[in-house]
C-alpha cells in the first residue's frame, strides 16, 4: 500500500518551515495526486472529481502564509466551509512551499524558466533569483512572448517598451520587493518578477529611467510566476510514482480588467 507519507518523503524537507499537512492523515492510502499553485475551492472540487485524495498546494489554503489558522477557522464562514468540504471529500492537502524553494536550483524559479524555454540562457541560479543572458529582445517583444507562453491576458511593466533587454533577472512570487530587486537591477536590464510593493522597485525603475538609465521591470502576478514550478513538480512525481495518476490543476485567473 502506498501511503500519503510515502509521497511526502519524496519532497524536500527543511526546518523551520510552513510546509505540512493541512488536512488528511499521513497513513492514508494514496489513490491519486493533484498538484496546484493554490488550493482554491475550485481546485479542491476538481481534485476530488479527478479521483485524487492528495492535493499538493504551493500556497496556504486559508489565505495566510503561516500555518496557524485557528482563529480564522473559528470566526470565518468561508474558511469553515472550505475545511468542511475537505473532510466531506476525504481530501488531504499538503502545503509545499519552503521545500521546493530551497531545492538547488529553486524548483519554482527553474519551473518558470523551463516553461519559457530559457534553460540555455541561464548564467547563474541564486537562492532567490536567476540571472539570464538573452540574445536581445525589446521589452515589448518580451511581454508578448511571456503572455503567449504563460497564457496571460496582460502584463504590468515600467520602463521603455523599446528597451533592448539582454541581461534579465528573474524573481518569482513575492520576491519583487526592493531588498532583492534593487541590487539585482544594478546588474541587469530587466527584472521579471511575480509581485512586490509598487512603491519600492518599480519606483526605483521610474527614477532610473528619468535619469537616462536603461532599466525595466515586469510583474507577471504571483500565481503565473510560480505555477510552472508546481507543474514541474508534477513531472517529477510521475517519474517517482509511475503507477499513480498525477494531475496538474491550473488555477483560474484571479484578476480581470474592467
Amino acid at each position: 500500500m502506498l501511503r500519503i507519507q510515502d509521497v511526502l518523503d519524496q519532497l524536500t524537507r527543511v526546518q523551520p518551515t510552513v510546509d505540512g499537512l493541512v488536512s488528511g492523515k499521513a497513513e492514508s492510502q494514496v489513490r491519486g495526486i493533484a498538484v496546484t499553485f493554490m488550493a482554491t475551492q475550485a481546485a479542491i472540487e476538481q481534485a476530488a472529481s479527478l479521483g485524487a485524495n492528495l492535493l499538493i498546494s504551493h500556497e496556504g489554503v486559508f489565505y495566510r502564509h503561516q500555518m496557524d489558522t485557528t482563529k480564522l477557522l473559528e470566526e470565518d464562514p468561508v474558511a469553515r466551509y472550505k475545511l468542511q468540504r475537505l473532510k466531506e471529500l476525504d481530501l488531504a492537502i499538503y502545503r509545499y512551499h519552503d521545500g521546493i524553494h530551497r531545492e538547488t536550483p529553486d524548483g519554482i524559479t527553474a519551473g518558470l524558466i523551463e516553461e519559457l524555454g530559457w534553460q540555455d540562457a541561464v548564467r547563474e541560479y541564486r537562492p532567490a533569483s536567476a540571472v539570464l543572458e538573452h540574445s536581445g529582445m525589446t521589452l515589448q517583444e518580451l511581454a508578448s512572448l511571456l503572455k503567449r507562453k504563460l497564457n496571460l491576458s496582460f502584463i504590468r511593466f515600467t520602463g521603455n517598451p523599446k528597451l533592448i533587454c539582454r541581461k534579465i533577472g528573474v524573481l518569482v512570487g513575492y520576491r519583487g520587493g526592493g531588498d532583492l530587486a534593487i541590487p539585482l537591477l544594478r546588474e541587469v536590464d530587466l527584472i521579471i518578477a511575480g509581485e512586490g510593493p509598487e512603491w519600492e522597485a518599480p519606483e526605483y525603475v521610474r527614477d532610473a529611467v528619468y535619469q537616462g538609465r536603461e532599466k525595466a521591470m515586469m510583474f507577471l502576478g504571483h500565481g503565473p510566476s510560480e505555477a510552472p514550478g508546481m507543474k514541474r513538480l508534477a513531472g517529477k512525481l510521475r517519474l517517482a510514482f509511475p503507477t499513480l495518476p498525477v494531475h496538474v490543476i491550473e488555477n483560474e485567473t484571479l484578476f480581470q480588467w474592467i
